[in-house]
Formats: structure tokens, sequence, C-alpha cells
């Protein structure tokens, strides 16, 4: 692929946080396709080599990495293992998260804190410690990855939904404290036909109550996270956009 001016990563280096499914995985190859080299994180390394080698098979370098990234010490294992690979980083997407489905009252405190850490916490750790690495050097982008939970009521997932409420007032926060040199922003994510879907009825599968009438399809992620990302979009930064079908 010959890229477009305005979505050119040639000669960039790409973090992708649960990169090797889903969401993760389409702006991963999406990256690759328009030259960045990437590492693929998440927790099992057995997918994160397999897409490695499907994007160094389309030229580009690739280095997996196992990590869970609800622990600051993988956090920092990722972030070492990549900048002795690569000597830099000039692009985080912070992906990876889980969303499950309990009632409030029955949350256990084991997976509520399971649930913060995955979705805040860590991504936390990374933009923080990415960032002020840029902020010194060349600068960056950083894209997290939330949801439209954290704006609109969404019973069940309550801890999810306030981990990505923190995630979003990070990236305003974050977008202020290292400008200029570093964008932060976020995507508000709406449901998208991942791995979690496998657990949605058929009817689900099919409709959801938005204007558009369906889930997304994972592939249909990336023009928004490549505008984002873009260095053509540097007058853009601490901003959380809905990709949600139109959920209102």
């Amino acid at each position: 692929m010959t890229p477009d001016p305005l979505f050119d990563f040639t000669g960039k280096v790409a973090l992708v946080t649960g990169g090797s499914r889903g969401l993760g995985y389409q702006m991963a190859k999406a990256l690759a396709a328009r030259g960045a080299d990437l590492i693929i994180a998440s927790r099992k390394i057995d997918a994160c080599r397999a897409v490695a080698d499907e994007l160094r098979a389309m030229g580009r370098r690739a280095l997996p990495v196992a990590a869970h990234v609800g622990k600051w010490a993988d956090c920092d294992a990722l972030l070492a293992a990549a900048y002795d690979e690569f000597g830099r980083v000039d692009i985080l997407v912070n992906n990876a998260g889980m969303s499950p489905a309990v009632p409030s009252h029955e949350m256990p405190e084991s997976l509520f804190d399971s649930v913060l850490n995955l979705n805040f916490k860590g991504p936390f750790r990374l933009a923080a410690q990415v960032a002020h690495k840029m902020a010194a050097d060349n600068g960056g982008a950083i894209l997290n990855i939330s949801s439209i939970a954290s704006l609109r009521a969404t019973p069940l997932v309550v801890p999810y939904a306030g981990a990505k409420a923190a995630l979003n007032a990070m990236t305003v926060s974050m977008a202020r404290e290292y400008a200029p040199k570093v964008r932060i922003n976020t995507i508000a994510a709406g449901a998208f036909l991942t791995d979690i879907a496998e657990a949605w009825s058929q009817e689900m599968r099919e409709k959801q109550p938005v204007a558009l009438g369906r889930p997304g399809r994972p592939e249909e992620i990336i023009t928004a996270a490549l505008m984002l990302l873009s260095p053509a979009s540097s007058y853009t930064t601490g901003a959380v956009l809905t990709v949600d079908g139109g959920a209102g």
C-alpha cells in the first residue's frame, strides 16, 4: 500500500496493547499497512507471535511481547522490551480491556480490582511513562480506547464504566501535562463484534439500539484511530471521539 500523505506512518514505531485480536489487531494491521513497525502485546505470546508474523510478511518489523498490562511490573517490562528493540515509541495505543457483566451488588472485590487494573491502572502507567519519554524526545501520539459506557448509563458494568470514565479524564489531563510535543486522545467505542460478542444473543449480534441499527465491525474502528494518531492531526489533542453507530 502507498500511504495517503495524511495517513503516512512510515518509519513510526507503534505499541498496541491487546493487539492480537479484535480492535487492537485491526489497528495494528492498519498501521503496519501504512508504514509503521509494531510492538504487539497481549497476555498470550502465541497469539502475539502469529500477528507479528503476519506483519513481518507485510514488510514491517514486529515484536511480540506477552504482558498483563493490568500489572505495572508487566507494563515496565513491556516498555523495556520495546525500547530495547526499537529505541523509541512514537505511537501508543492503550487498547487492552475487559468488561464482565455482573450485577453491582454481586461484584467480588478481586474482579473489581482486575477490571480497574486492566482498564485504567495499566493504561495510566503506560501512557505516563511513554508520554514522558516522548516529551523529552521527538514527541508522539497516544490513543486510549474507552467506551460509551463511560458517557451514558450502562447497568451491570459499573466498575468498567468507571474505569473508562477515569481513562477519559486521564486523556484530557495528560494531554495538557505533556503538550505540546505529545498528543493524547481517546475513542469511546460502542458495541463491536469482537470476542465479547460471542456471549451475545443472535439478535444483539445483528441489531443494536443505535442510529445505524447494528453493532460495529472491528475494522470500522480503523479510520477514527488513524485520524487521531496521524501527524496530520497536529491540532487535535485531549479529544474523546465516540465511534458507536450513533448511540445518542
